[in-house]
């Protein structure tokens, strides 16, 4: 089954079926900031257990969109379902709770620098616990026990009681993804992971998240600039030009070169005559 945009109202039958296939929907969905348009009749559907790569410039809107999925921005216009949830409809309540099935990772990872390893993990499932916790051991032991299962997996297990602040960036990168799988996520965003690292880092960080959605059938979706690395990573590609998506296909046979064009003059107009691609001056 197609995503496509539906002219007219589904039945609860049809968009339970849509439901099972489709992690994320989108709807002509348009974000206004003041004058400025951030997304421009964006209409999508990421598949449950698919990798989708966001591609674009600086300000394409690529962060605008990944903050929709999560409920930080609301559309101006159209409709975002998430796990088989219209986030408009919910409440404050409901939105947290469907939060803690959304990992986030951050270009600039977001941990407490003094912390220990193991603390910065383990504060993934604060979203979920009562009361403070103000040291590590405040902490259940069941949880300290499975942070540690979650550094194990991402190869740092032996830095638990190391401060955060002394790993190298790649490190800390993979200790932010450790947080986030604390969670048990079913979508993890992820914000320009590797644009603060070296190749080989970058690499290492992609290949991990890369591993992990296909042992966790967790659905990705992130944004990169580096277009091979992108090719590599996703299933998919969605390429961003000024809030609009001008590029959208599966990573299968495409080269860096067609993918490079979503970094062409904003002013292009006409329409790619790749039959696999979709390419236009707007989403469909």
């Amino acid at each position: 089954m197609n995503f496509v945009e539906h002219p007219k109202p589904i039945t609860t039958e049809l968009q339970r079926e849509i439901d099972q296939i489709y992690a994320i929907q989108m709807q002509n969905v348009t974000k206004d900031f003041g004058t400025v348009r951030g997304l421009d009749g964006v209409t999508s559907g990421l598949k449950q257990g698919e990798i989708t790569v966001l591609l674009g410039l600086s300000g394409s809107g690529k962060s605008t969109l990944l903050r929709h999925l999560n409920g930080l921005h609301q559309p101006t216009k159209g409709h975002v379902r998430v796990l088989g949830q219209d986030l408009a409809e919910l409440n404050k309540k409901e939105l947290r709770n469907l939060r803690r099935e959304i990992g986030m990772v951050f270009q600039d990872f977001n941990l407490v620098g003094p912390m220990s390893v193991l603390e910065n993990v383990c504060a993934g499932r604060l979203g979920s616990l009562r009361g403070p916790r103000l040291t590590l051991m405040m902490y259940p032991k069941s949880l300290r026990k499975e942070a540690l299962e979650q550094l194990d997996r991402v190869g740092l297990a032996d830095r638990a009681f190391q401060r955060a602040d002394t790993l190298s960036g790649g490190q800390r990168q993979r200790v932010a993804i450790a947080r986030s799988l604390l969670q048990h996520p079913k979508i993890l965003l992820a914000d320009e992971p590797v644009a603060s690292l070296d190749p080989v880092s970058s690499h290492q960080v992609i290949d991990l998240i890369k591993q992990i959605s296909r042992e966790d059938n967790l659905t990705v979706v992130a944004s990169l600039h580096q277009v091979q690395l992108a090719i590599d990573f996703a299933d998919r590609i969605i390429g961003l030009r000024s809030g609009k998506i001008v590029l959208d296909r599966e990573t299968r046979g495409l080269d860096a070169t067609t993918a490079s064009s979503i970094y062409s003059a904003v002013s292009a107009t006409t329409e790619a005559k790749d039959p696999h691609s979709r390419v236009t001056t707007g989403a469909r």
